[in-house]
């Protein structure tokens, strides 16, 4: 990697590297040899999730790859992982650590995340549904889940918390009892969804912000035939042939060069060591500029349910559902 920087601070002073490899929709029998191949060609951050059912997997990776004897220690590399929506209840968001730590065969995680603001039935059914298909939810305050989530900082489990899939308003409202501050949000961020007032507002309040689907998530259940391909812009297209970069790359180096933190998934090894080799290159302000600016508000990942025949938004019935409000 080039020696220019090419990680962001923390507000707790960890250094978290602006490229991680993501690891939602990889598949269990592809993860592990993934995770492998990222850190063998320099990847130091690692995103992961209970809810993505193959931390055992990872977990297998990071034990061959990292130790005291090997080329990795564990203090050089930065893995993320989230507390599921079934796991709101104070008293079950120790365990669910725990359970996640076994099978990442990791002591601590660097950072852990609340993965949405809204909560699932408890138990251990990671998408517990009615006969009629909709979800069966909880409506455990996500306060009362963060106080709880404090408590894995002061016990030395995590060394940063944070949000993922919050709005600015659960921000502040997280940020209003908070003892130990949210490090990380995590949302949806392309250029198609820049996500500028939100991240303003996060750089404002002392967070970082993480890109999920970064490349506007081109392997997704949920497809609309007709939604724009955001690998085929055209005035991506035009800057991948002036730098001899591709489109991925163009668009990666964006978030990077504004202070996004991207997490971009592939389990193709040349794929996979292309996204990180976006610090060899700058864009123009202008060209930064361009590409903001090709924001449409279109978000490509809402969980998509069916319903009486009809594809409905899964969890729009949820209170504390946060894509209602404007960011």
């Amino acid at each position: 990697m080039s020696a220019e920087c090419d990680f962001v601070a923390l507000h707790t002073g960890q250094k978290m590297p602006l490229i991680g490899l993501g690891t939602w929709k990889s598949e269990r029998g592809q993860v592990k040899e993934a995770v492998k191949y990222a850190l063998s060609v320099g990847y130091r951050h690692i995103d992961c999730a209970a809810a993505y059912s193959n931390e055992v997997e990872i977990g297998e990776a990071f034990q061959e790859c990292l130790g005291p004897n090997k080329v990795i220690k564990r203090e050089d590399l930065f893995v993320t992982s989230k507390l599921w929506n079934t796991k709101h209840h104070p008293e079950d968001v120790e365990p669910a650590l725990r359970k996640t730590l076994g099978d990442l065969k990791l002591d601590y995680l660097d950072l852990y995340l609340m993965h949405w603001p809204h909560a699932f039935e408890r138990g251990d059914n990671l998408f517990p549904k009615n006969p009629d298909n909709t979800m069966r939810y909880d409506y455990t305050d996500y306060k009362d889940t963060w106080k709880a989530m404090e408590k894995l900082v002061e016990k030395g489990l995590v060394k940063a918390i944070g949000l993922s899939n919050f709005n600015s308003r659960q921000i502040d409202d997280v940020l209003s009892v908070a003892t130990v501050k949210p490090a990380v949000l995590q949302v949806e961020c392309h250029p198609y969804l820049a996500q500028n007032e939100l991240i303003a507002h996060c750089q404002k309040r002392g967070l970082v912000v993480t890109a999920y689907s970064p490349l506007g998530s081109p392997d997704r259940m949920w497809k609309h035939p007709d939604e724009p391909v955001l690998l085929e812009e055209p005035g991506i297209k035009k800057l991948a042939e002036k730098y001899s970069k591709s489109p991925a790359q163009i668009i990666l180096r964006w978030q990077a060069q504004r202070k996004v933190v991207a997490i971009p998934k592939s389990v193709t090894p040349a794929r996979i060591q292309q996204n990180l080799q976006v610090f060899d290159f700058s864009l123009t302000e202008e060209e930064m500029s361009h590409i903001g600016s090709l924001n449409k508000n279109w978000r490509y990942i809402v969980p998509m349910i069916t319903v009486n025949g009809k594809l409905v938004a899964r969890d729009a019935g949820h209170p504390h559902y946060p894509f209602n409000d404007p960011y």
